[in-house]
């Protein structure tokens, strides 16, 4: 059992984390960076608005290769973000980012490692047992398992091993959540 599990979950948040890439904004193959060219699902800024009204906190952990890659810079990156949050209201508590590729660094904060998860959850005293894990792909899943989350994947992709449900499009959260 995590140490993060211990605390009183009488007084603790509970939060909707979100994959961002294929989840939260279509994919590219090449990378999504170009704020002119990022474009949110249509179906966001109605699920997050009502996960707020359930009073979830809702937190982007994303990886960002294309970073450490050289194939954009962290104000391209913020700009998407940007873009992002006043598409839904700025309904977003926090983005957390890993800006490594896998073949340049073993770092703990990129998926699947929990390390980004486990800074959300001390700065927002969550809850883990009372909160969710949405991505498009089981290494955004893992983590969120290891930590005693419910995670959804979101089928654009393949189907999951790491998923205790599956969806094909985020309005089906409200089923769900």
């Amino acid at each position: 059992m995590s140490t993060l599990q211990f605390k009183s979950s009488r007084f603790m948040n509970k939060a909707v984390f979100f994959d961002r890439d294929g989840v939260l904004n279509y994919d590219s193959p090449n990378y999504v960076y170009d704020v002119e060219s990022y474009e949110i699902y249509p179906d966001l800024p109605e699920t997050v608005a009502y996960l707020k009204k359930k009073n979830y906190l809702l937190i982007v952990i994303t990886n960002q290769a294309g970073l450490s890659r050289g194939i954009y810079n962290r104000d391209q990156m913020n700009a998407c973000h940007k873009k992002l949050q006043e598409s839904c209201e700025n309904a977003f508590s926090k983005i957390y980012y890993s800006p490594y590729h896998p073949d340049q660094s073993k770092s703990l904060s990129r998926k699947p490692g929990t390390l980004l998860f486990e800074k959300a959850i001390a700065k927002f005293n969550i809850d883990v047992t009372s909160s969710w894990m949405i991505g498009d792909r089981d290494r955004d899943l893992i983590p969120a398992k290891k930590l005693g989350m419910k995670t959804v994947g979101v089928k654009r992709h393949n189907d999951f091993e790491f998923a205790d449900f599956q969806i094909n499009s985020l309005h089906e959260l409200k089923q769900i959540i």
